[in-house]
């Protein structure tokens, strides 16, 4: 098969496409015909920084596609069936072996590139409101970098469930965009958005933060904060060197919950996944939106890369094959 891959850490220029090695079906497991690869941020930090775990490295945690081949052990798939799944490794290839317990079927009205931006997206984004960030109806959510993939998926999830949204990103478009899928309020991120937070709040702050950028935007999530709000931190899309200083947070009794989506799903298979497939349906639906912002053949997946790390996306970068 044909895929993209590298054999040192690097920049986007390390991938080039080549054939490797078809991936081995695993008795519990999935072979499936990659259709779409939806480029995550720990794909990006991964090829730049990450364990070579094969040789040469295929990269990528999610795709969607078609079952080709079923293990022995697996009865609730079937060849031909459209699905989305995630993995550890692999997805930046025509062909991918995942575990049938991190696979979901794909329903019918949705296709193949929105649904290779759910599963991690809205996943990742749930749990950050509900399960571990504890909404409640009428409380003030704050989304920072909103116009990512987890961060469009929480304005949608927090305005859906009663809450009101303020966002931050970069642009006006990108602002408008934002205020069309649910947020209240759109902040620029380049402002002093804790001081915009008190105002819009009347001094009170916001009772949850979602937070996937760390680093100094964290320590600002802190100064916005309510006085015993709670943060779901759920990465390090700033690529902060250093940790940020959280002891402010202390003079609010404030709470921080680090939130890692693929921890989840390996403690609690069951919850994520009766999780995820609610959440595709509920995206089939077309009561949620996964927004899809340019998409980039495999050949081409160092392209992609660059644009990923170097252009301000709106939504999900996709791979196509």
């Amino acid at each position: 098969m044909k895929a993209a891959v590298y054999d040192r850490n690097g920049g986007p220029a390390v991938l080039r496409f080549d054939d490797v090695a078809d991936p081995e079906l695993r008795p519990r497991g999935l072979v499936i015909e990659v259709r779409a690869i939806g480029l995550q941020g720990g794909d990006l930090i991964n090829r730049r920084s990450g364990d070579l775990v094969t040789q040469p490295h295929v990269v990528g945690y999610q795709a969607s596609g078609v079952v080709r081949d079923v293990g022995a052990e697996v009865d609730d798939f079937e060849p031909g069936q459209r699905v989305a799944a995630v993995m550890m490794h692999g997805s930046h290839a025509e062909l991918a072996s995942v575990a049938a317990r991190k696979t979901w079927p794909i329903p019918d009205d949705l296709g193949f590139e929105q649904a290779a931006a759910v599963p991690i997206e809205f996943g990742t984004a749930s749990d950050c409101v509900f399960e571990f960030g504890r909404l409640t109806v009428g409380e003030t959510v704050l989304v920072r970098g909103a116009a990512g993939g987890v961060g469009i998926a929480a304005v949608q999830l927090a305005k859906m469930a009663g809450a009101t949204v303020i966002a931050t990103t970069r642009g006006t478009d990108r602002a408008r965009r934002l205020a069309q899928l649910g947020a209240d309020h759109v902040l620029d991120d380049g402002g002093d958005v804790a001081a915009e937070v008190e105002r819009l709040t009347d001094g009170e702050g916001a009772h949850l933060v979602v937070d996937p950028v760390g680093g100094r935007v964290l320590e600002e999530s802190v100064r916005a904060l309510a006085y015993r709000g709670r943060i779901s931190w759920v990465g390090n899309a700033s690529a902060a060197s250093s940790p940020p200083d959280l002891w402010p947070l202390m003079e609010k009794n404030g709470q921080i919950n680090v939130l890692f989506f693929a921890m989840e799903q390996a403690r609690q298979p069951d919850r994520t996944f009766r999780l995820v497939a609610d959440l595709l349906a509920r995206v089939g639906d077309g009561e949620l939106t996964a927004v899809v912002d340019r998409t980039f053949a495999l050949a081409d997946a160092a392209s992609a890369h660059e644009y990923a790390e170097s252009e301000p996306t709106f939504g999900r970068v996709v791979l196509v094959t």
